[in-house]
């Protein structure tokens, strides 16, 4: 698995928590990448160079005599894994798998992003590239960790901006050449017929790439993302995205709209609400008077225009918890199966009962 990051790195540590610390680098937009294997019940985190060698270029079809950066070895890696094998689209579909970004929460640290990582790709099958953000707290407890932490999320939009542009970039060019050749081959073809024109293109990319590529925002992840929407120079609201995943989101519920309706994706932007939700609970009462509703506890004054509202506070299982696409929450098919559809690309909410009144699917 591939992890990239804005934690300070400490190229003598041992343990993954000891490499990337609790702090950002000193330029807070600066990233680092690292492959983590696990080794056992440890994990083994090997740290990229900025400028990757020329076995490593040749390894993934680069010109070796060039210089290259580690982010376009991640790049072919990450398609070689996901587009799967195979002379048809539907032979690369079965052997390949979707890409998923994970952006995690409040006060966790290098070990606790890689298990969870590591659970996601187990649980649902999906490969899963980790930006991961300075969020153990700064060594405090309580409020004081919680404010840190919102403060090193606001620190780190940048640096996911950083990420999604590389990420446009790497599968613009992928795609690039690809795709003008296969709008000429087309315009040949079907110069008189656009909806056949459009079905045959549709039909050859999809051989092309078979797999979708998904957001997974968990708790201050979704905060982190709202304030890198804040300006028009970010590339959050570029489409890069099948389906965007808002999940148990520690921000304020009202006005959301307002950035939300920004996101664009491909299929469906998700918002997961449980009014349950302990650390969502926390979340309010850690920061008094001023810390307003929180978006995925609250239920009323769903009103974006674009994203589907999914409520999960009556399944059984999920109770209190705030991470319910894992744990005691998944032994209920209906959240196995809504997350494990979504994180996949697809669509969660057919199976659901839509509350009108409220706007929101209840499973």
């Amino acid at each position: 698995m591939f992890i990239v990051t804005n934690r300070m790195v400490n190229e003598q540590g041992k343990t993954p928590s000891e490499i990337f610390g609790e702090k950002p680098a000193e330029g807070p937009n600066e990233l680092r990448l690292a492959e983590a294997r696990r080794q056992g019940k440890q994990w083994q985190l090997d740290l990229l160079p900025d400028q990757i060698t020329a076995e490593m270029a040749a390894s993934v079809g680069l010109d070796p005599d060039l210089p290259h950066p580690a982010s376009a070895y991640v790049a072919r890696k990450l398609l070689e894994r996901c587009a799967g094998t195979g002379s048809t689209a539907k032979q690369k579909l079965k052997t390949g798998k979707h890409l998923l970004l994970f952006v995690h929460g409040f006060n966790n640290d290098l070990d606790d992003v890689l298990e969870r990582a590591a659970g996601l790709e187990a649980r649902y099958g999906v490969e899963v590239l980790c930006f991961s953000w300075p969020a153990n707290g700064g060594g405090a407890r309580g409020v004081l960790s919680y404010k840190s932490d919102k403060r090193d999320a606001l620190a780190s939009a940048g640096a996911l901006d950083r990420v999604l542009e590389k990420m446009k970039g790497l599968l613009d060019e992928f795609n690039g050449q690809y795709v003008t050749q296969l709008e000429e081959k087309a315009q040949k073809k079907f110069a008189d017929n656009g909806e056949a024109w459009d079905r045959y293109f549709a039909k050859e990319v999809n051989k092309r790439c078979p797999f979708t590529i998904n957001l997974l925002l968990h708790s201050m992840g979704n905060y982190l993302f709202k304030h890198l929407l804040g300006s028009s120079t970010y590339n959050a609201n570029h489409l890069l995205f099948d389906n965007v995943v808002m999940v148990a989101a520690d921000t304020n519920n009202e006005h959301h709209a307002e950035w939300v309706d920004r996101i664009q994706c491909r299929n469906r932007l998700y918002i997961t609400i449980n009014e349950r939700d302990s650390a969502l609970l926390a979340s309010r009462m850690k920061m008094g008077e001023q810390q307003k509703a929180r978006l995925g506890h609250y239920t009323k004054q769903l009103d974006s225009k674009t994203a589907t509202y999914v409520d999960f506070t009556d399944q059984p299982q999920v109770g209190d918890s705030h991470a319910y696409f894992e744990g005691d929450a998944i032994t209920n098919k209906k959240v196995a199966a809504f997350f494990h559809t979504v994180l996949n690309g697809g669509t969660g909410e057919s199976a659901a009962h839509f509350d009108i009144a409220q706007n929101v699917y209840r499973l």
